[in-house]
């Protein structure tokens, strides 16, 4: 009945013509008051049926967790009461069709009867016709063709023969996800540098506020992506969380056209791309299950220095497609910029719309889910409790942090220091060297230890910014803005060698305090402890750390507004870095640190692997 009703009130007043045989004949349809009064009393009755029924089926199939998925249902729900107005509003202003919010909701109801019919169907083939109840969705039920139950990359003879290729195959393919969820999560930073010239009136402070906000939502997110994987599996989660970014790389297209949009509208649009921020935790997650210590820091570096790459990639490819009509037929026409040019902002939302389809459907199909890496929220927050999962967010904030934060601010920021300079063709050199160093530095660590390599890490770039203060100083000078640049470049740099360096650290560090801090488990049960706990740090340290995102730009803001310059925040930056140095010194180098790491990680115990690999198999 939802999907007649909102089908019916949808339907706009229309006029047709039609060309008869003696004269053109015209008629037009359009709903009369009382008819729609009617269809809206009907539709919001069945509705509330609907919500009665929802609730009525979490009893039935939910018994033992009736409390925690009613309130993620009423939690949804809410969410829904939120967003749906806006886009509403939305698209009603692009649209220009008063009936397009009962379009949507046709949308939303058909999608919701179909998954529900799908969901029925499943539900009868893999539960009922076999009499059996399963831990998952029916939905979403694993093919077991995809399901890794026999995964040992510990054991040399099996990663020769199949691991390595298996395990290279889902390297691969998170890799393209990570790059699109990074295009989507930081393509604020060049779209705010647009938006002045495409006539939005938003303040400097407005524009810094739309640069920040996906780090804020991104990092948020990322504290709870950075458990799904082993609640979930690596190979759905992957594929549902890109298909999320449809939401608003499509968002973005329809809202950057109209500079009335108004400016809540856009900050929920760059709340939203916080989803491709949350991406990155789960897929390092996921990775690190697939791989053996002697190559999980070359595994993790390629994973997140690679990803990393959509920063620049999209950096690079967005002022170019702006310029281009090339989405024009289906998605609107140009803005007309003050200098006279012509823009189509609408491209910097839409160009990734076919890549992010392409890639959800290559990890649905082409990654697998790993049965030994299942294991419960309780048992990955265990990491809560270890003191180091807390100094690594502290370090990782340092390196990762200023990535992801220079990142997301630089674009804007040069342009308001060096207004004569059109710095957007070339800021996307910082976060590729950025994302370079880090795919080519994992060995790095691993080789000379991850405590050492991060420890000069900090200290270059706490010297770096004072390069950066030097350039500021003398910026009226000919030729100050590519020293400016430069040191810009080498932070960038530095920062990607540190962000390898600390990722490797979290594994090395979980080996050495786990048999002190639980001496009564056998080998087998230790080693799983230590891969799940080190995976689980993973995610969360580079879930805090994703913070930078918003703390720097909106550190670079408020400096501006308050002083009139971003000196006052650099000189912060000096100060955190130092910090990095003393604790990085403290803990993890100096000759009697309670874990030091200043060489090769020690390969695991014999031992440990074989029976590890006995309980593998025993699963």
């Amino acid at each position: 009945m939802s999907v007649v009703c909102t089908f019916l009130l949808s339907y706009p007043p229309t006029t047709y013509m039609i060309e008869g045989v003696h004269d053109v004949i015209r008629f037009s349809l359009a709903p009369h008051l009382v008819g729609f009064v009617l269809l809206t009393m009907v539709l919001g009755f069945v509705m509330s049926l609907g919500k009665a029924a929802v609730f009525k089926h979490t009893a039935v199939y939910y018994p033992r967790h009736v409390g925690a998925v009613g309130g993620v249902v009423g939690m949804v729900g809410g969410l829904g009461g939120f967003f749906l107005p806006l886009t509403f509003g939305m698209l009603n202003d692009v649209i220009g069709v008063w009936q397009s919010a009962f379009m949507l909701l046709f949308v939303v109801a058909v999608s919701a009867l179909a998954w529900m019919h799908y969901a029925i169907l499943k539900a009868r083939r893999t539960e009922w016709e076999n009499g059996r109840e399963t831990s998952d969705l029916p939905e979403l039920a694993t093919p077991s063709a995809l399901v890794l139950t026999d995964w040992r990359p510990e054991d040399p003879a099996f990663w020769e023969s199949d691991g390595r290729r298996i395990a290279r195959r889902n390297l691969w393919i998170s890799i393209s996800c990570l790059v699109l969820a990074f295009s989507v999560w930081m393509v604020w930073s060049v779209v705010v540098a647009e938006l002045p010239g495409a006539g939005f009136t938003y303040s400097a402070n407005q524009l810094f506020w739309l640069a920040a906000l996906p780090g804020l939502s991104g990092a948020t997110l990322r504290i709870f992506y950075s458990f799904m994987v082993p609640i979930f599996g690596g190979r759905r989660f992957t594929a549902v969380s890109t298909a999320s970014l449809l939401l608003p790389a499509l968002w973005i297209g329809f809202a950057v056209q109209n500079p009335d949009t108004p400016y809540l509208v856009m900050l929920v649009v760059a709340l939203l791309c916080g989803l491709g921020g949350g991406n990155f935790a789960s897929s390092m997650a996921n990775i690190s299950f697939f791989f053996p210590r002697s190559e999980k820091g070359k595994a993790l570096g390629l994973n997140a220095g690679l990803g990393n790459l959509g920063v620049s990639v999209m950096q690079f490819a967005v002022p170019l497609v702006v310029t281009t009509g090339v989405f024009s037929v289906i998605a609107g026409g140009s803005q007309t910029m003050t200098g006279g040019e012509q823009r189509w902002l609408q491209n910097a939302g839409f160009i990734w719309v076919p890549f992010i389809i392409v890639a959800t459907l290559a990890a649905w199909f082409g990654m697998n889910d790993i049965a030994s890496a299942k294991s419960s929220f309780r048992d990955q927050a265990a990491i809560f409790k270890r003191k180091h999962t807390w100094l690594m967010c502290l370090l990782y904030t340092g390196t990762f942090g200023s990535f992801i934060g220079f990142s997301a601010g630089f674009p804007l920021l040069s342009s308001n220091l060096f207004p004569e300079v059109n710095v957007l063709p070339f800021v996307f050199l910082g976060p590729f060297l950025g994302a370079l160093s880090r795919a080519l530095s994992g060995g790095l660590a691993d080789r000379y230890g991850g405590g050492r390599v991060s420890l000069w890490v900090f200290a270059a770039m706490a010297a770096l910014v004072c390069g950066v203060l030097f350039f500021l100083g003398i910026r009226d000078w000919s030729g100050a803005f590519w020293g400016f640049f430069a040191m810009f470049l080498l932070v960038f740099t530095v920062s990607g060698i540190g962000n390898a360096s600390t990722t490797q650290m979290i594994p090395s560090i979980f080996r050495q305090e786990l048999p002190r801090a639980m001496p009564a488990l056998n080998p087998a049960e230790l080693n799983v402890s230590i891969e799940r706990e080190s995976a689980a740090a993973v995610g969360f340290t580079a879930a805090i750390a994703a913070y930078g995102a918003f703390f720097i730009p909106k550190a670079f803001g408020s400096s501006i507004a308050a002083t009139g310059g971003p000196q006052a925040a650099l000189y912060g930056f000096i100060v955190f870095y130092g910090v990095c140095v003393v604790v990085t010194w403290f803990f993890y180098t100096r000759r009697n640190a309670p874990i030091r790491l200043v060489g090769a990680p020690a390969p695991a115990p014999m031992a440990v692997r074989d029976s590890a690999t006995a309980t593998i198999r025993a699963q």
